[in-house]
């Protein structure tokens, strides 16, 4: 597992503030704290197919409300339409998600990672909010970037190893190369930006 020390913040894009570094940081460190959840002794309660089930629902609706944001405020082409990709490809994996929650009868069951990531999305969504121009546009695409990272190693060490359901599982993996093209995408735009 990947540790997120103060070298590896010092690695941030330069434009990006103190408390935007830190926001990012502690939304990476969220995503990657779901493996105290299915690494803890016995006596903690493991994750279940309900926690994962939240924790997919809450990683696509923060992807979704972001790259609405990034439609309303950039300029920029490339990342209006990445934006727009974004907003559509997570509206269809929250779509089927949901859908095969409700066809296994699977209540999704919030747990302390959804709550974090819920208040550390929303104090995101006010940074972006509060840029415009170049800088918005560099911050939106930085935490695109750090974020499917985070959400990638999540996904293969945490959620899919953890799942019980064969069809979670199986759904878990097929959203990987989506994503994957996604963090490529975003990395080939930050590039230029």
């Amino acid at each position: 597992m990947q540790t997120f020390n103060n070298n590896r913040s010092n690695r941030l894009p330069k434009i990006l503030t103190q408390s935007s570094k830190s926001l990012l940081i502690g939304m990476m460190l969220a995503l990657v704290s779901v493996s105290a959840c299915t690494s803890a002794n016995t006596n903690s309660k493991a994750m279940t197919d309900a926690n994962i089930a939240a924790i997919v629902v809450g990683a696509n609706n923060i992807d979704i409300s972001a790259g609405k944001i990034a439609l309303k405020r950039s300029k920029n082409a490339q990342v209006r339409q990445f934006a727009q990709t974004m907003i559509t490809d997570h509206t269809s994996v929250l779509e089927a998600a949901v859908a095969l929650v409700t066809k296994l009868g699977v209540t999704p069951v919030n747990n302390d990672l959804v709550a974090t990531l819920a208040a550390q999305s929303q104090q995101h969504e006010q940074h972006l909010n509060a840029l415009s121009g170049k800088a918005f546009d560099k911050a939106y695409i930085d935490h695109e970037v750090a974020y499917h990272q985070a959400v990638i190693g999540v996904i293969e060490k945490q959620l899919i190893p953890s799942a019980k359901n064969a069809e979670l599982k199986a759904m878990l993996v097929s959203v990987l190369p989506a994503f994957r093209a996604h963090l490529d995408h975003c990395k080939m735009i930050q590039s230029k930006i």
